[in-house]
Order: structure tokens, then C-alpha cells, then sequence
């Protein structure tokens, strides 16, 4: 059997007369930029996510930039975040012109360590960066607290947890200032090509926001703000429109695989040999990746590759030990826990069109490479 790390095609076949029809209303209507589309899925979006506007953007990354751009953090502001995570986060921050701060991760949800984070506050600290990683929510009331008692913003990065909720309900990118979403097709919400969306309840930075990714231009012509073309392409709309009447069956799916994984895994007593990652009762985990862990992960890839199982590394070299990063002055041993987690993570299919076939089939290569 082979289980591929992530099949397109297989979600594709469920809404393809969908979207087909929606693309041809798109070239029939003949408006391709911030037409009816782009309009329709900001509102959506918003309302998914709790909040009261959503700024479709051109991608995750410079939803995260604009983000920074709109609360006017650039040369001399520190932006505090966690190094375990894909560059575009603290990429985004070394764009804006501000200066990356890293913050150790919790071992078990992979996200920022809020009581870490206090210690590395200074007076030019302006914002906190979390990211939601593989789909599960940071620790957030400890950071927004942490925001409030030191006038920080809160930026979320939630590329990778659409549909994800704390333990208090609350939706991800919908709790702090500002919430950033990427398109990019592996997502929960994915389109065909690039894409995402900035959300928040604030109506003074969304109109700042929403001149940004047009130039810096709310009327035509006049340009109140130096932006740029950071738009929503309108097919890209027209697509996720269609996707998003999904996202919570695929969701669900997603979740009970994860749910099935963990039940094999211990039925098999897999659990003493490779930390499983947590499912928690009072939060929602949507589960863009599921992340194992093993101090075996290199001979073990070496092995599902061998069966024909895809997987793939989330992340092998955390932002603090990256070479763009080196002007930081980090040095290995700074990120312990990240360090560790970078050797280690393995993750494993999850998408929702697995099969309990398939997923049997996984844990049973996995108890064949321990009982070698």
C-alpha cells in the first residue's frame, strides 16, 4: 500500500463541479481584483473567526507583514516570537525592520512559553507574535495578559489553525489584535495558489489594513499610505468560497484521524516508544500536521520511506540557529527545548481523506520498525 503525506487530488474530486462553476462566473464576470468573491469570503472568514473584519491579503506571509505594517512596528521595535516555526514569521518581523525576539517553546504544544516570553520584554517591545502551530491553539490568555500589563499587541499567527478554539471557545486569530491565515493549498482551507487573509475587530486598523494591500490607497488615485499590491486574487476567492462549506466536515475528518492514530498507537503500546502529540478535551485541535516525536526520527523516516508512507520534518532547524538569522547573536543551546524538538518531530498523514485502512497501515510500519 502507499499513504502519500498529503493528497490534493482526492479533495479536489469532491467539489470540482463546484468549483468549476465558480471560476466560470468569475471569467464571465470579467472582475478580477477585490471584485464580489474577494468580498464574499472576508465576510465569511470574519464571521467564522468571531470578529468583525477580515482583509483578504495575497498571502500568509504578508498577512503577517501587513499585520506589522498596519500597527506602524518597523527599525528599533522588538517583536517577540517563537523560533519553532516555518521563516515566514520571524521573516516577516525582519522585514518590517523590527528585530525578531525568540522565546523557548512548551515541549507538548510546540507554541510559545508565555512565562518565558515576560522575561524578554523591554522597552522596545511593541508586539507578541505566537503561532498556533500544527493546528492547536498557544497558551493565549497567559499572553494576552501578559499583553495588557505591558501595552503590547497581540499578533496571531494562525496559518496553520483555522477553525482551531482555546479552552475558552474562543476561535484562533480571532483573540488577540490581529489574526493572520495563510491559503497556501496544504492548509485546513487551502487554495490553488497563494493566498490569505488578516482578521480583527478593530475598524480603524482593518481600513488601514485594507489600504495597505492596495498601494496604501483607499480612493483612487490618492495614496494616504505607502503599501503595496498585497491583494486576494478574486479566483483565489472564488475557490476558497467554495472550500471553506467544507472546512468543518474536513476538519472533523482530520480530528477522528487523529483520534484513530492515537488509539492504534496505544493498542500497540506505541506510546512508550514515541511521544504522541496531546489531544486536548477542552480545546479544538484541527490538526494540520500530526506530530510525533522519537529520538529515532532519521531511521525511522528512512523506514516509512521504505513502505512507501509519506511524512515529513516540521522543523529541522529552528529561526534561532538560521543563517539569515545570525546578526541576532543566538547560538546553540539558547532554544533547548525547540533544539530538541527540531531533532525530533516526525509528522505523519492526516488529511481527511485518509482511510482507517491507510492509517492502519502507518501504525503497523511503526510497530515494525520498533519490533526490528
Amino acid at each position: 500500500m502507499r499513504v502519500p503525506f498529503f493528497d490534493l487530488k482526492a479533495q479536489y474530486a469532491a467539489v470540482r463541479d463546484e468549483i468549476g462553476r465558480a471560476i466560470t462566473e468569475v471569467y464571465d464576470s470579467q472582475q478580477f481584483i477585490l471584485g464580489p468573491q474577494v468580498r464574499r469570503i472576508e465576510q465569511e472568514i470574519a464571521r467564522y473567526c468571531g470578529v468583525s473584519h477580515a482583509v483578504g491579503v495575497s498571502s500568509g506571509t504578508d498577512a503577517l507583514l501587513l499585520a506589522l505594517m498596519a500597527l506602524d512596528i518597523g527599525p528599533g521595535d522588538e517583536v517577540i516570537t517563537t523560533p519553532y516555526t516555518f521563516i515566514a514569521t520571524a521573516g516577516s518581523i525582519a522585514r518590517s525592520g523590527a528585530r525578531p525576539v525568540f522565546v523557548d517553546i512548551d515541549p507538548t504544544r510546540f507554541t510559545i512559553d508565555p512565562w518565558l516570553a515576560a522575561d524578554r520584554i523591554t522597552e522596545r517591545t511593541r508586539a507578541i507574535l505566537p503561532v498556533h502551530l500544527f493546528g492547536r491553539c498557544a497558551e493565549m490568555e497567559s499572553i494576552r495578559t501578559l499583553a495588557v500589563q505591558h501595552r503590547l499587541a497581540v499578533i496571531e499567527d494562525a496559518a496553520q489553525a483555522i477553525g482551531a478554539e482555546d479552552e475558552y471557545g474562543r476561535r484562533a486569530g480571532g483573540i488577540g489584535l490581529l489574526g493572520c491565515f495563510s491559503f497556501y493549498p496544504t492548509k485546513n482551507l487551502g487554495g490553488f495558489g497563494d493566498g490569505g487573509m488578516v482578521v480583527t475587530s478593530d475598524p480603524s486598523l482593518a481600513s488601514t489594513l485594507t489600504a495597505l494591500r492596495n498601494h496604501g490607497s483607499s480612493t483612487k488615485y490618492l495614496h494616504t499610505l505607502l503599501g503595496g499590491n498585497f491583494r486576494l486574487d478574486e479566483l483565489q476567492a472564488a475557490i476558497l468560497t467554495i472550500k471553506f462549506q467544507y472546512l468543518d466536515r474536513w476538519t472533523e475528518q482530520r480530528i477522528n484521524n487523529a483520534k484513530q492514530y492515537d488509539a492504534l498507537f496505544r493498542n500497540e503500546g506505541l506510546e512508550r516508544r514515541i511521544q504522541l502529540p496531546d489531544i486536548p478535551k477542552k480545546e479544538r485541535h484541527v490538526f494540520n500536521q500530526y506530530v510525533v516525536r522519537t529520538p529515532e526520527r532519521e531511521a525511522l523516516s528512512h523506514f516509512l520511506e521504505s513502505r512507501e508512507i509519506g511524512h515529513d520534518v516540521y522543523y529541522p532547524v529552528p529561526l534561532h540557529l538560521q543563517p539569515c538569522f545570525e546578526y541576532l547573536g543566538y547560538k546553540e543551546g539558547d532554544m533547548p527545548i525547540s533544539e530538541q524538538a527540531a531533532k525530533e518531530a516526525l509528522a505523519l498523514p492526516i488529511y481527511p481523506d485518509l482511510t482507517s485502512s491507510m492509517l492502519e497501515y502507518v501504525v503497523d510500519a511503526v510497530k515494525a520498525f520498533y519490533g526490528q
